[in-house]
């Protein structure tokens, strides 16, 4: 082999070591890339929650895997019907799974097996019609004035619930997010819609 040949074939070489480092350094680039995309989606954005209990039957079930919207509430306050995970007033170390009943500026009442709401705007008395109850009803008496940034959650598993029947109002800085996408079981994937009260 002479020279010549000696020249191009380390040039081949060469050209495929760099070929070679120019792959590795673009695969490096999108790992990082995809690491930093999903540490701010679940540090700002969205974050796993796995159902623990019966509270939200048939809603949710125990062991479903939920992504729970934190951005929404950035820019704006829960609406009634909303499913949200909030801190426990009870444990500050345990997160609960709830549906918003009670808005702000609220008066919610419950009474033989109904939940009534009424307002500053609206103080008659106005019964909830909630579809996503079957053959529940709403157990205990209890009327709580909500006061501005507080809000009145129930389980949809109304005899099964630790709610604001027991516990109260919950503060709005208590509020992590949103449900937004039941992940598993496959079977149920689904996008979760805020339902309509005619209110």
């Amino acid at each position: 082999m002479n020279k010549k040949n000696q020249e191009e074939q380390m040039k081949k070489q060469q050209s495929k070591l760099n070929k070679a480092a120019l792959f590795f350094l673009e695969v490096i680039k999108i790992v990082v890339l995809a690491g930093i995309t999903i540490f701010v989606i679940r540090t700002f954005l969205f974050k796993p929650f796995s159902v623990e209990g019966k509270s939200m039957f048939p809603t949710y079930e125990n062991g479903e895997y939920l992504i729970i919207d934190e951005l929404s509430y950035r820019f704006s306050d829960p609406d009634r019907g909303d499913v949200i995970v909030f801190v426990s007033p009870i444990n500050p170390d345990e997160f609960y799974l709830k549906r918003v009943i009670g808005l702000p500026g609220e008066v919610v009442r419950v009474t033989d097996g109904k939940v009534f709401v009424s307002s500053a705007d609206s103080p008659e008395w106005t019964e909830l019609h909630e579809s996503y109850l079957v053959n529940v009803k709403t157990t205990g008496s209890t009327r709580v004035t909500l006061e501005p940034g507080e809000f009145f959650v129930l389980g949809d598993n109304r005899n099964a619930s630790l709610d604001s029947r027991r516990f109260g109002a919950i503060k709005r800085e208590a509020i992590v997010g949103k449900t937004w996408f039941r992940g598993l079981p496959l079977h149920r994937i689904s996008f979760f819609d805020t339902p309509e009260y005619g209110l």
